[in-house]
């Protein structure tokens, strides 16, 4: 009798433990616990988002080296709706011969400007037709002017040359100083502001 109590108790007890093994081998598999992050963080750069837009680059430091045949060019875009010959007419957009230097909003054979432009005031200095040509409605909000806008500086740089030797001839601007050397020596990177042109055409008013 005693015999087969320490049977039972034996065998009761081996099934505990392979239970209990059992209960630890299922928790391992199936728990998977919370999700871990890989990586590191990136200094600048929320979490889900991106490190913000690069700076401008001054247009007067682009002028020195920007191509006027280039700017002929990219002018083609232009062409739809502005002539750009001493005496043209003005069509959708007005004539731009001689625009550099020229008062904003005036002149032009009477072309019919949008109250955006006329209360803006100021002149077309090289600074006003590079913010212009970035975004017509951002420069000038409300301005009748469809063209998007022309996002890669050096295009910009090349059209505004081209548009100067078309009757204005204003000398251009000095570059800017060169920013300071940081602590270790090293110059500051300028940024960038370089992406795909904007497609459609430079069209409606100047």
């Amino acid at each position: 009798m005693n015999d087969n109590s320490n049977t039972i108790a034996g065998w009761v007890l081996a099934g505990c433990f392979a239970a209990l093994g059992l209960t630890i081998v299922g928790g391992m598999i199936y728990d998977s616990g919370e999700p871990k992050k890989e990586g590191f963080p990136v200094e600048g750069v929320a979490e889900g988002g991106d490190s913000g837009a690069a700076a401008e680059v001054p247009i007067a430091s682009l002028l020195p080296t920007a191509d006027a045949a280039k700017g002929a060019e990219v002018f083609k875009k232009c062409a739809a709706c502005h002539t750009i010959n001493s005496g043209g007419a003005n069509g959708i957009g007005p004539n731009l011969y001689a625009t550099v230097g020229e008062a904003v909003a005036t002149g032009k054979g009477g072309f019919a400007f949008s109250d955006a432009l006329k209360t803006k005031g100021g002149s077309w200095g090289f600074d006003e037709l590079n913010a212009w040509l970035t975004s017509p409605r951002k420069y000038a909000p409300g301005t009748k002017m469809t063209f998007a806008g022309l996002s890669n500086p050096k295009d910009r740089a090349d059209v505004i040359l081209y548009l100067n030797q078309q009757g204005s001839n204003k000398p251009l601007p000095p570059p800017p100083a060169a920013a300071p050397a940081g602590k270790d020596g090293a110059a500051p990177a300028a940024g960038n502001a370089a992406a795909p042109a904007a497609g459609g055409n430079m069209a409606a008013e100047k």
